[in-house]
């Protein structure tokens, strides 16, 4: 992270893991994606915008090793506080990769509640696309398409959710196959319900 960029969760790492509405988002995510895509032990995999490992320490026990990517140094600090629970081998890169190279080749990217907050949606798919194995797998959750209320601040946020179509649609460009979105939950919040979508396929 450049000196230039502010650590928007600096405030929220500490707490991160205590909503219950985002727990059990993440325990939803993580079921529909190991019903989706069959995980090994001899699999490496990359979780991009990782946080505090929710999602990964869930996908863990089925492969052999889990780089996690996240631009923020307290989000990151927190999962190597965890790092004794996650059953996997594990790698926690601080770095954008939205701007930034990442030569490393993976089996699965998986990814939660991130892509909102990347600005150019078919250009990080591209990334995504060139850094997985030939078959690799990709498995993107995030919001459908919100009035702008789900963050209380929209610092950060480039995109009140996506429209499914046009979200499988910029994957599909990027050139990933056998793409299938599908309802994983919804997130309940005192000012509203919000719909997440699970998107699969593979290179």
């Amino acid at each position: 992270m450049s000196p230039s960029q502010k650590d928007y969760f600096a405030e929220k790492a500490k707490d991160y893991d205590k909503e219950k509405a985002r727990t059990d988002n993440v325990s939803n995510i993580a079921s529909l994606i190991l019903k989706e895509i069959a995980y090994t032990k001899d699999m490496s995999i990359l979780d991009f915008g990782s946080g505090t490992g929710l999602l990964l320490s869930k996908i863990a026990p089925y492969v052999g090793k889990i780089t996690a990517v996240d631009i923020s140094k307290s989000m990151n600090e927190t999962l190597e506080s965890k790092r004794e629970t996650i059953d996997c081998a594990l790698e926690i890169k601080q770095l954008d990769l939205t701007t930034e190279p990442m030569n490393q080749q993976f089996d699965g990217i998986i990814s939660s509640m991130t892509m909102h907050h990347v600005e150019n949606i078919p250009k990080i798919f591209e990334t995504f696309y060139g850094l997985l194995n030939e078959k690799g797998t990709l498995a993107l959750s995030d919001l459908d398409t919100e009035d702008g209320t789900f963050h209380k601040d929209d610092t950060g946020v480039f995109h009140f959710g996506f429209n499914r179509d046009e979200f499988a649609k910029m994957a599909e460009n990027a050139g990933f196959k056998n793409l299938k979105i599908q309802t994983v939950g919804f997130v309940e919040k005192p000012y509203g319900k919000y719909s997440v979508f699970l998107l699969t396929g593979n290179k």
